[in-house]
């Protein structure tokens, strides 16, 4: 079958909803059905994006949320990796935090906003203990879960060749729970950008949360739209930069999915 009639190759059929939305939209703001001062017109937004790029204003608040959810991100997955071994290594440690997590994991990160406030103030720390709250618990969970269901028998031949506690973690358990631990970065990246976007609506005075508050402050809906847009497509950046790595450090995982 020729490539282009090839869905895995063509890349068309992914653009044929986003054409849809697109006329969608372009139809309800020339039909009036909305006010063009709350729904503006596609070409609008997109005069108002362009100029938004050449001033370099949406690239500003787009680089310091991605820092923030970096930082934020990094900070999480150190926190995960290094418990999910301290747990492994010493099994009582597991018991002993398993209900002060449980009762953590239920508690919305956002609604630490106003205590992060009264102790950090408005500036970077409340943000990025924000992001650690979010992204922690996919990471962890994933990473605890996949380790542990790593395959007894490889873990028997590991031990009869002499390896112990901290060998089988990095040789055997590791390497065996790699594409369930992606899965939970992909997410909890996923998680890292929904909780900047609203600490940035709170406290912040430059950011992608920001632009957009601010934008509805002034009433301006095409910038609301813009932020919104540029949210979505880091998000798919992300995911695409995911993919990519799976493919490259899990070959044999795509040989089974083809």
């Amino acid at each position: 079958m020729p490539k282009f009639l090839n869905m895995k190759h063509n890349p068309l059929p992914t653009l044929v909803p986003f054409t849809v939305l697109l006329l969608l939209w372009k139809g309800a703001s020339e039909q009036g059905i909305w006010s063009r001062y709350i729904l503006p017109a596609p070409e609008t937004v997109a005069q108002t994006a362009w100029r938004m790029l050449q001033s370099g204003q949406l690239l500003h608040h787009a680089l310091i949320s991605l820092e923030r959810v970096f930082i934020g991100f990094g900070t999480a997955f150190i926190l995960a990796a290094a418990l999910t071994a301290l747990s492994q290594l010493f099994p009582r440690l597991r018991q002993m935090d398993r209900w002060l997590l449980s009762v953590l994991q239920h508690i919305p990160p956002l609604s630490l906003i106003p205590l992060l406030i009264l102790w950090f103030g408005i500036g970077e720390t409340p943000k990025v203990i924000i992001i650690v709250l979010a992204t922690f618990f996919p990471i962890y969970l994933n990473m605890e879960k996949s380790i542990e269901r790593c395959d007894p028998r490889l873990l028997e031949v590991g031990k009869m060749v002499g390896m112990g506690p901290m060998e089988l973690l990095l040789k055997i358990r590791l390497p065996s729970a790699l594409p369930y631990i992606l899965t939970g970065m992909q997410v909890g990246m996923g998680y890292s950008l929904r909780a900047i976007i609203g600490a940035e609506m709170i406290a912040a005075d430059k950011g992608l949360g920001y632009l957009i508050l601010d934008a509805q402050t002034m009433s301006r809906s095409d910038k609301v739209i813009i932020g919104i847009a540029c949210i979505g497509t880091l998000g798919l950046l992300i995911d695409g930069f995911f993919s990519l790595l799976s493919r490259r450090l899990l070959p044999y995982e795509r040989g089974t999915k083809e």
